[in-house]
C-alpha cells in the first residue's frame, strides 16, 4: 500500500471510502471506493484533514475491507438476519423481523480474538424490532490476510453459520389471573388488567380471559388451572407477590407447578417476580412494579418464553451482571437488558 499527495491523485479511483465528520452534525463517507479524483476534490479533502490518499494493490492471499467484511458476515448470521452492503468498510447485519436476539458468545470471543478484525453486537437475549442493527462487523486496516477470514469461516462452519440470529416471538393466548381481596371485593380500582392488555398486545399475543381473585390460595389455583386448561401457554398471576402474610400467589403457583424456575430474578426492577412451568404453560407471578413503570423483569423475560425458550434457573441467575435498572425511559447504556 502506497500513499500519494492528493494534489497528485487527480483521475485515480478511490480503493476505499473516505470518512468526513462534522462534530455534532454528521459522520459518514464522503467519498466512496470507486470514486475518481477530480480537481475539485484537492481542496475539500484537505478540509477533511486528507493530505494523502491510500493506493493498495489486492496482491494474492489478501482481502480488501469491503469483501472482508461480507464474508465475515455471511460466516455468522443465521436465521432472522440480512446484512447491508459494506459501508466506510463496515457491513451491518438487521432483523429481517421482531424477535429476540441470540448470540452464541463464546465463538463471538473466538472470531474477536483473531487480530485485525471486530464483530460487536447487542446483548444476547434482547427485544428487536424489523430493521433494527443486531451487529455490525469489519476489518481494522484496508486489507487483511484471507487466513484470518478463513479462520472466522471455520469458527462460523462448526457452529453451522448461526452464531447471530433473531428468532421470531410466537403469538399465544394469555391468561391474567389478577389477586388481591381489595380488588376482588371492589374496595379499590385494579391497576393491572389496562397495563397487562397494552403489554399482550405489545408483545403480539391476544388475551385468553381475566379472573379476579381473593387472597385464597385454592382460588388462585384454580383460576391459574383453569386458564391452562383453556389452551394458555402463558399465565400472569398479577398482584400477592410480596413476603406480607396475606400475599398467597406464590404459594398458589408453588402448589400446581410441575417445575419451579425460580421466585425472585435478579433483576430491577420487578425482582420479586416468580417464574414456572405446568407442562408447556409458563405461569409467571408478576408483582406490583409492573404497573407503576414501562419496564419491568417481564419485559425481560417474557419476550423469551414467547420466542419458544423454557427458561431456567440458570438463565435468571445470568442476568445478576447487568440486571440493576431503574426501568427508566431514556437508558443509554448499550447492553441495558430492559432495552430503551
Amino acid at each position: 500500500m502506497n500513499k500519494v499527495k492528493v494534489e497528485e491523485a487527480i483521475g485515480m479511483v478511490l480503493a476505499h471510502d473516505l470518512t468526513k465528520i462534522v462534530p455534532g452534525e454528521f459522520k459518514g463517507a464522503a467519498y466512496k471506493k470507486g470514486h475518481v479524483i477530480k480537481q475539485e476534490d484537492v481542496g475539500a479533502l484537505k478540509n477533511m484533514g486528507k493530505n494523502h490518499i491510500n493506493i493498495i494493490e489486492i496482491q494474492d492471499g489478501t482481502v480488501h475491507e469491503n469483501d472482508a467484511a461480507i464474508r465475515i458476515a455471511k460466516a455468522i448470521a443465521g436465521r432472522g438476519l440480512t446484512f447491508t452492503v459494506p459501508a466506510e468498510g463496515k457491513v451491518e447485519l438487521k432483523a429481517k423481523h421482531r424477535g429476540v436476539v441470540k448470540i452464541n458468545v463464546e465463538a463471538l470471543n473466538q472470531i474477536n480474538d483473531i487480530e485485525e478484525l471486530v464483530v460487536a453486537t447487542m446483548h444476547t437475549n434482547t427485544l428487536v424490532e424489523v430493521g433494527q442493527s443486531v451487529a455490525a462487523t469489519r476489518i481494522i486496516p484496508l486489507v487483511i490476510n484471507e487466513d484470518k477470514i478463513l479462520q472466522v469461516e471455520a469458527v462460523g462452519a462448526a457452529y453451522q453459520n448461526s452464531l447471530i440470529q433473531v428468532v421470531e416471538l410466537k403469538p399465544v393466548e394469555i391468561g391474567l389471573v389478577i389477586v388481591g381481596t381489595e380488588v376482588f371485593e371492589g374496595r379499590i380500582k385494579d391497576g393491572f388488567a389496562s397495563v397487562m392488555k397494552e403489554k399482550i398486545k405489545h408483545y403480539g399475543c391476544s388475551l385468553l380471559e381475566i379472573e379476579y381473585c381473593p387472597d385464597d390460595v385454592h382460588v388462585i389455583e384454580k383460576s391459574i388451572n383453569k386458564m391452562i386448561a383453556r389452551g394458555a401457554k402463558v399465565v400472569l398471576a398479577c398482584g400477592g407477590m410480596s413476603v406480607d402474610a396475606d400475599d398467597l400467589t406464590p404459594q398458589a403457583i408453588k402448589n400446581l407447578a410441575e417445575d419451579v424456575v425460580s421466585y425472585g430474578v435478579p433483576l430491577l426492577p420487578g425482582n420479586m417476580l416468580m417464574l414456572a412451568f405446568k407442562g408447556n404453560a409458563a405461569i409467571m407471578g408478576i408483582p406490583g412494579a409492573a404497573i407503576f413503570l414501562k419496564s419491568t423483569s417481564l419485559d425481560v423475560i417474557l419476550p423469551r418464553i414467547l420466542s419458544g425458550e423454557k427458561l431456567t434457573r440458570r438463565d435468571l441467575v445470568a442476568y445478576c451482571h447487568g440486571g440493576l435498572c431503574w426501568g427508566c425511559k431514556c437508558c443509554t447504556y448499550p447492553m441495558c437488558p430492559f432495552g430503551k
